[in-house]
């Protein structure tokens, strides 16, 4: 993976301006187009807690579907919580989970039709939705771990499609 350093940077970085402060960028010339993306984040855990998780008799009770909730709220927040994003008309998101033998994956996809992308709002969902299982299984399992917060895909835009 290459990381992009001042010294190896040849485009311009658009949330900065010339002095170097931060800025919003002005999307207001870009085409509007439907735009979707979709995230991940990884919850880990005991096979016990897993189990307890799936058949929905944790203590504090349903956890996905607040999880699912959770997230989706997220991404309707994210320019609330991200600085420098762009709220934008969302049109869908969903939330939804993978278990397996001592995971949660969940997957959030967002999609708008509009100037900028959504990874963040997909991001962000995902995010808040793990954090949620957290909360929800904690009481039975302090050493959960959130990990592996990623984009698996976009669409949409100048740049076009791109899945990991």
């Amino acid at each position: 993976m290459d990381v992009v350093t001042a010294e190896n940077n040849n485009a311009a970085l658009t949330h900065l301006r010339s002095d170097g402060t931060a800025q919003m960028v002005d999307v207001s010339a870009k085409t509007e187009t439907t735009r979707e993306a979709t995230a991940s984040a990884t919850v880990r855990s005991t096979p016990e807690v897993l189990a307890l998780l799936g058949t929905g008799g944790l203590p504090k009770g349903d956890a996905l579907a607040v999880a699912r909730v959770a997230g989706i709220m997220a991404a309707k927040k994210t320019p609330e919580l991200i600085p420098l994003c762009h709220p934008l008309p969302i049109s869908k998101v969903t939330v939804d989970f993978e278990l397996g033998p001592d995971t949660v994956e969940v997957f959030a996809t967002v999609k708008t039709r509009g100037v900028t992308g959504v990874e963040m709002e997909a991001l962000t969902a995902a995010s808040v939705a793990a954090l949620s299982v957290y909360d929800m299984i904690k009481a039975v399992d302090k050493h959960a771990v959130l990990t592996d917060i990623k984009v698996l895909a976009k669409s949409g835009g100048k740049s076009g499609d791109w899945r990991l």
